[in-house]
């Protein structure tokens, strides 16, 4: 933030810093501002200039028989999973934030490794366990596998927003009566949605756009669509690819959007509890 006081080096390092954070965030956007000028594209090949505009891609994506497929696929697993991450993430961080026990920070630990565990790894680990039980070529074993890389994001944005949150309110409410389920229901949800649905929308957002494990654990039957653009590259490039990959970036800026009002309506709630 510029002020009256600013000195000519702080001045410089200011506009240094802005500068350079402009070129990584230019070099992070380059490859989508080649992708979704393509999916408007008259043409049939990756050129650049356009020969023309049209929605002919657009169009192919929606009628397709292979697309659209994919696309009810995407929808169906990410929901379940999502579902799951979201039901476990959130019990997880309830019992992390209520209980004190032995090798928590293990367990803790244990937990985000998803996180940071190449997902290779996870899909080769996932593949060979659920062969031995018949998941595999399913919905339900990629729901369960992706539930798994979703349920840290839920694990985490519950915490945070469980770290403001007055112990007091289940006290008081426990002291009325009030059963543990009906306490959480009625007096910790509606204060703690904020962040349960911020975790849902990452939880969401890394099933839907995940494709090694796909790769591993379905079969033609539940191709999804990150799966279906990574067969189209490897068979046959067509401009069809950028129209998905447009639509995912529209869905992934829509995610960022509704997350960024949740965390604002969260700062204005601790405002008003504060």
């Amino acid at each position: 933030m510029m002020t009256a006081y600013e000195t000519a080096g702080q001045r410089a390092a200011r506009y240094t810093l802005w500068t350079f954070a402009v070129l990584v965030l230019v070099f992070l956007m380059a490859p989508i501002l080649v992708i979704v000028p393509l999916s408007f594209s008259a043409g049939s090949f990756l050129h650049f200039p356009l020969p023309g505009l049209s929605l002919r891609w657009y169009e192919d994506f929606f009628t397709s028989d292979l697309w659209l497929p994919a696309l009810k696929n995407s929808l169906i697993v990410g929901s379940g999973a999502t579902l799951i991450a979201t039901t476990l993430g959130t019990l997880a961080a309830f019992g992390f934030w209520r209980a004190r026990f032995p090798l928590r920070r293990l367990l803790f630990a244990v937990l985000l490794s998803p996180l940071v565990v190449p997902v290779v790894i996870v899909a080769v680990g996932v593949y060979f366990a659920f062969a031995r039980v018949g998941l595999t070529d399913g919905y339900l074993g990629l729901m369960l596998a992706h539930a798994a890389l979703g349920c840290p994001f839920v694990l985490v944005t519950v915490l945070s927003t469980l770290s403001g949150f007055d112990r007091n309110l289940l006290n008081a409410a426990a002291s009325l009566g009030a059963p543990p389920w009906l306490t959480f229901r009625k007096v910790a949800a509606p204060i703690l949605f904020p962040g349960i649905f911020s975790g849902a929308l990452f939880a969401f957002a890394t099933s839907f756009d995940e494709v090694v494990v796909a790769l591993l654990l379905t079969g033609p039957g539940q191709r999804t669509l990150p799966r279906q653009m990574f067969a189209g590259i490897n068979d046959n490039i067509s401009l069809t690819i950028t129209a998905a990959g447009t639509l995912l970036v529209l869905l992934a800026c829509l995610l960022l959007v509704v997350a960024e009002a949740l965390r604002r309506r969260a700062e204005r709630l601790r405002g008003r509890s504060g």
